[in-house]
């Protein structure tokens, strides 16, 4: 039977437990509430929530959102459209001697695709750990600049900040797939020659350690096909001539090239894009079947492709050679195919390369603007990989390749890419430095 005492303490249960009930549920929608506040990690995460991934990028929301952000700190928009469905988004901060070369902030809308089963928080959510890490595919390449440009030009202009120099930020689309609908035609517009630009800034990498790295060229990419023919044949039969026999002596050879430019790298005398880098990406041979492939033919065609980054200063024509005459020599039935994937000189001929030294006074005033938010830089790197930096190298314009990201593990085109919001905020304070600093500079032109 019960007693008044157990019915008092049922009661205070009850209680406790709608208490609590009712707690849980004011603060499961308060957390969108707080998630949603208008701050610069918010403004982040709702633009990495914009699906911009090739094969269907969603450029046209990425470009409304960033207007829209643009528009709220004054910035002059203009949306430029050289090919149809591929905007390039071009903000505008005039400054008080137009007269000068302008800085130029670039950044591409697009990002890889992503997986989403190998991945720990869906690639589009901008889902924030309890860590602060940011998950989304974009959050180190590269959504992460184009929102800390924003940012740090909103934190500049609250500080009533007038730059001497116009500052620009294009935003452009393609960036992952070769850029040759963004930025190669962007930079041969008269909308570009109007612009003015002396100086650039576009996207870097992220350093593992505790300083910043910068990328004063990029290395310049060729897909390379080779094909062999041959005699066919039963496949149990040993004879010389294959055509896959022939392939596979030429992928041998093409391997020895990787070895020798790797070992340069492994003993330490070289990074990674100081070397020439080749890579086999696909095989194709066989004559087809109805369960796969005739295991009993030896087929008379065989292919081969490899990505192909030369360095800044390699010379072209002894490339060419190499390919032609050891890679698929003529003599063993082989021909190839090279496609080049963007310049590999500037207008004046000379190697896509910005100086890091003392000829180049914009490198010392980015320096100075590193220094003084009490940061490091490592020694300048040329960048294993492309950018879109080379299409305003190749117009004479000076471009340092930087994304303020240290202590931070290198996730671009990787599964879980994500970005820690500590790292992200820490960005924001180096571009304020970079651009007052840059803006105010009135002693160069390019």
């Amino acid at each position: 039977m019960a007693t008044p005492q157990s019915h008092f303490r049922f009661l205070a249960f009850s209680l406790s437990i709608i208490h609590i009930s009712l707690f849980l549920s004011t603060t499961a929608t308060q957390l969108p509430l707080l998630e949603e506040q208008d701050t610069p990690i918010t403004h982040f995460q709702r633009y990495l929530r914009i699906n911009t991934a090739h094969p269907t990028p969603d450029y046209t929301s990425a470009v409304s959102f960033l207007k829209a952000q643009a528009q709220s700190l004054g910035l002059k928009t203009q949306t430029l459209e050289f090919v149809q469905g591929k905007p390039v988004l071009l903000l505008t901060w005039p400054g008080s001697n137009p007269s000068l070369p302008s800085l130029l902030l670039n950044s591409h809308l697009d990002s890889v695709p992503a997986e989403p089963e190998k991945w720990l928080h869906n690639p589009f959510s901008a889902h924030r750990t309890a860590s602060g890490a940011i998950f989304a595919r974009g959050a180190q390449d590269d959504k992460c600049i184009a929102i800390q440009y924003l940012e740090a030009i909103r934190n500049l202009k609250s500080q009533s900040f007038t730059p001497h120099r116009t500052i620009h930020i294009s935003l452009v689309p393609d960036e992952e797939i070769g850029g040759i609908d963004g930025a190669a035609k962007f930079v041969e517009s008269e909308e570009f020659n109007g612009l003015n630009v002396g100086f650039a800034l576009d996207e870097g990498q992220a350093s593992p350690g505790d300083e910043f790295r910068v990328f004063y060229s990029d290395r310049v990419p060729w897909n390379v096909k080779i094909r062999a023919k041959g005699r066919p044949g039963h496949g149990s039969r040993m004879y010389d001539g294959s055509a896959v026999e022939n392939l596979m002596e030429s992928v041998e050879v093409v391997s020895r090239f990787r070895e020798s430019q790797f070992d340069v790298v492994k003993a330490g005398k070289a990074l990674n894009g100081e070397v020439v880098s080749v890579n086999p990406v696909y095989v194709k041979a066989g004559v087809v079947s109805e369960d796969g492939f005739a295991m009993n033919v030896q087929p008379s065609e065989a292919e081969a492709g490899f990505d192909l980054r030369l360095t800044p200063t390699t010379d072209p024509e002894e490339m060419r050679r190499r390919i032609a005459e050891e890679w698929a020599p003529a003599v063993r039935n082989m021909s190839y195919e090279i496609i080049e994937k963007g310049p590999l000189r500037d207008y004046m001929g000379r190697p896509l390369m910005t100086a890091t030294d003392d000829s180049n006074p914009w490198w010392s005033v980015f320096k100075q603007a590193i220094t003084s938010v009490g940061e490091k830089l490592s020694r300048p790197e040329i960048l294993a990989s492309t950018t879109d930096a080379r299409y305003l190298r190749q117009k004479g314009i000076p471009v340092l390749g930087f994304s303020p990201m240290k202590n931070t593990p290198i996730l671009l085109h990787d599964h879980n890419e994500h970005l820690k919001d500590t790292v992200f905020m820490k960005g924001i304070q180096v571009y304020e430095s970079l651009i007052s600093s840059l803006s105010t500079f009135t002693e160069a032109s390019h």
